[in-house]
């Protein structure tokens, strides 16, 4: 349900809409409480429903409400009420009060093209320091991608949504036992948790993840700020899924004043087997932080970077598992989008 300005969520008050996603949808509210204006992000009715999967949310948002960094955007609290509007008492809804970050996200900065290399590498430091802060109170990303970056009129980074892929999917364990090569996806919330691009093998896998998820999609950001497009791309979900599954990037789209331990570094994030990738976020950001003060020799054809030898062996009947993997995503997708449709277009609650 679309809310409207001047509904109330507790001693929140709906100021107007900011945006919709996997995780809910998202509005900028008045916190009449403290005076301040905060980010309302509306969580799927189904929480509203069942207080066994709120006690388990709620316990989660504590943890990432520990999360104090500079470059990741703070939760205030969960909200709890029936919206209250001039009409009347309205629905009962679950939300999280989340840091207001104002400014464009990466991805609107990426219309644009790449963005310069100094730039790119100053802004990797910044993700890199938060992904090493959360991963120090264990907390892991799990939806990693540009949509996800916030850069303020300031010029710093925030990272929005840590941890709520994982106090999401938490809620939905039980609903993929039927499914359980796609554990990123949550069927009955109707969601799908992480973005392909920016899915780490294992996830497409259904595997167990931890930081080294988070690794991988760094290094898929960081190149498509250097490079100007996704590391692994595709026309549909399956392309996508394929790609990431048993491709490289093209390396040869990384600008050649991109320094050698950079592309390097990336080659480390982007391992297709999680033993084999970089394991720890600090050491992601020391290595940037050496690059921007000595950038080393720059790439050339000679060395032209990372190079299909880092690629593991898939074998055939791996890749028609991994077209049907793809396939069931973009039905799940389909799926998800002719729900999201349905329920926009009904004036009342639909039955």
């Amino acid at each position: 349900m679309a809310l409207t300005a001047g509904t109330r969520i507790g001693s929140y008050e709906v100021l107007s809409a900011i945006g919709a996603g996997g995780m809910g949808e998202v509005y900028r509210a008045r916190d009449l409480t403290l005076g301040r204006d905060v980010a309302l992000k509306v969580l799927p009715e189904l929480f509203a429903q069942d207080p066994e999967r709120l006690a388990r949310f709620r316990r989660e948002a504590q943890v990432l409400a520990s999360l104090n960094h500079p470059s990741i955007a703070q939760i205030y609290g969960v909200a709890e009420a029936s919206a209250a509007t001039g009409s009347g008492e309205g629905p009962h809804i679950q939300a999280l009060a989340l840091e207001l970050v104002d400014g464009p996200t990466l991805a609107d900065r990426l219309v644009n093209g790449p963005i310069p290399v100094p730039e790119a590498l100053g802004l990797a430091v910044s993700i890199a320091d938060a992904l090493d802060a959360a991963h120090e109170k264990s907390v892991v990303h799990r939806d990693l991608k540009p949509a996800n970056v916030k850069l303020t009129p300031e010029g710093r980074v925030k990272v929005l949504d840590f941890g709520l892929a994982r106090a999401l999917s938490e809620q939905a364990a039980a609903d993929l036992a039927s499914s359980p090569t796609i554990t990123a996806v949550a069927t009955r919330a109707g969601v799908m948790l992480g973005t392909a691009a920016y899915m780490s093998p294992e996830q497409a896998q259904g595997k167990a993840v931890d930081r080294r998820t988070d690794i991988w999609a760094f290094g898929c950001v960081l190149y498509e700020m250097l490079a100007g497009r996704q590391a692994f791309g595709g026309d549909s979900v399956t392309d996508v899924v394929v790609a990431l599954m048993t491709r490289e990037p093209d390396w040869s789209r990384l600008p050649a004043d991109v320094p050698t331990r950079v592309r390097e570094l990336l080659a480390r994030c982007l391992q297709k087997n999680p033993r084999q990738r970089l394991r720890d976020a600090g050491d992601l950001r020391q290595e940037i932080e050496a690059a921007l003060t000595d950038p080393g020799p720059g790439w050339t054809p000679a060395a032209a970077g990372p190079t299909a030898r880092i690629r593991p062996a898939i074998r055939p009947w791996g890749i028609a598992a991994l077209l049907a993997l793809a396939l069931a995503f973009s039905w799940l997708a389909s799926v998800l989008a002719a729900g999201t449709s349905r329920r926009r277009s009904c004036a009342s609650p639909c039955r």
